[in-house]
């Protein structure tokens, strides 16, 4: 009696470690079906461009204005209190660091990843997932047509330009709000500020930011989209428990797959 106790917890410690490894799996696969869609010219005929355009559009445009107000408006209060407080410390050469380090390379991308996958591919994987659910990838199947390269390709494509879209514009708008807030209306710390910014953005910050910008917009555009599939995939009842709803278990392993890469880019930084 005793010894079924720990042997039942075996058991399902062992099955939902095949269950996570399964999951991730298929979220892989999804990925490499995914990449080898976007590189073949075949899926860039003249239909599929206007749709992957009109996607693109439809979640860049009114998303950067949005993020671009938010993060102006966030990014002035955060700029003055940065300043002010290397001021009150006598440390106000190293203010302009301080601001490019804390906002440019760390909280401006994150924030876009997340502001991307919150607005924009969250909402549409449960889209993608009630089409599922109503018979319409179903249906496209049926006449022929492949609903990984009619309805997935283009959102997964859409929300990484959108990341990197919201990233550039939100980091440029940010180093001249930096100026502005520190320098005033001049041009002649133009010069100084440039050359600050540049021993900032050394070969190493210039490549990990880089690639943190390119694997965030992997991770909100791939995941959701990997996790309605894969979760509507599965026919069985017991297998959508087993995996969990599109929406929880998608959230969750987005977030936790950002932090690590917000984990490992602070580690390239600062390591």
């Amino acid at each position: 009696m005793n010894r079924s106790i720990p042997s039942s917890a075996f058991k399902r410690l062992g099955s939902a470690a095949l269950a996570w490894l399964a999951t991730w799996w298929n979220i892989l696969l999804f990925g490499v079906v995914i990449v080898a869609l976007a590189l073949s010219p075949s899926t860039y005929d003249r239909s599929r461009r206007r749709l992957i355009a009109h996607h693109i559009v439809r979640a860049a445009l009114p998303n950067l204005l949005w993020f671009t107000v938010l993060s102006a408006l966030v990014g002035v209060v955060l700029i003055r209190i940065v300043v002010v407080t290397a001021l009150s410390y006598g440390l106000s050469r190293f203010a302009i660091e301080m601001v490019v380090r804390v906002l440019v390379l760390e909280l401006i991308p994150l924030t876009a990843a997340l502001f991307i996958a919150l607005r924009h591919m969250l909402p549409e994987a449960a889209l993608v997932g009630q089409m599922r659910a109503a018979g319409v990838l179903l249906g496209l199947r049926q006449r022929g047509v492949d609903p990984v390269r009619q309805e997935f390709l283009p959102r997964v494509l859409a929300g990484v330009f959108s990341v990197w879209m919201l990233g550039t514009v939100s980091c440029i708008m940010t180093l001249v709000l930096a100026y502005l807030a520190i320098y005033g209306f001049t041009p002649w710390a133009v010069a100084m500020y440039t050359r600050v910014v540049g021993q900032v953005f050394n070969s190493a910050v210039n490549l990990i930011l880089v690639l943190k910008l390119f694997f965030f917009s992997l991770a909100v555009s791939f995941i959701p989209m990997a996790s309605a599939y894969s979760d509507g995939a599965a026919s069985d009842v017991r297998q959508r428990r087993r995996r969990g709803t599109s929406g929880q278990a998608g959230v969750v392993r987005l977030f936790s797959v950002v932090l690590l890469i917000e984990v490992a880019s602070l580690m390239g930084n600062y390591y």
